[in-house]
């Protein structure tokens, strides 16, 4: 699947679907960066995980929410309830574990 970016009118339609990673990021954000296109390519890679990106500067409410404090954040969702969550850069191996909930 592709990545989605969160709008406010789908979010909690989203996370209530299935197996969905959701990455807190800012655009000034590093390590946010770098870990963009690892979750591109895992978005093409994996059909059983949608991944959603949510700005946290656009927001801040749905970060709050979720006790984001650092970014990045990951959290994974499946139908809708918080099974797994990492704060900080993962590598693409790391990243499949954490969606695989290894």
């Amino acid at each position: 699947m592709s990545l989605i970016h969160f709008n406010n009118e789908n979010f909690d339609e989203l996370i209530n679907n299935g197996k969905v990673l959701v990455d807190f990021y800012a655009n000034w954000c590093g390590p946010c960066k770098m870990i963009s296109p690892i979750l591109e390519e895992i978005g093409i890679e994996k059909d059983d995980v949608i991944i959603v990106k949510v700005d946290v500067d656009n927001n801040s409410d749905l970060a709050t929410k979720y006790g984001v404090m650092s970014i990045p954040t990951m959290i994974l969702f499946e139908n809708g309830k918080e099974i797994n969550k990492h704060i900080g850069f993962l590598p693409k191996d790391e990243i499949i574990s954490l969606i695989e909930n290894k």
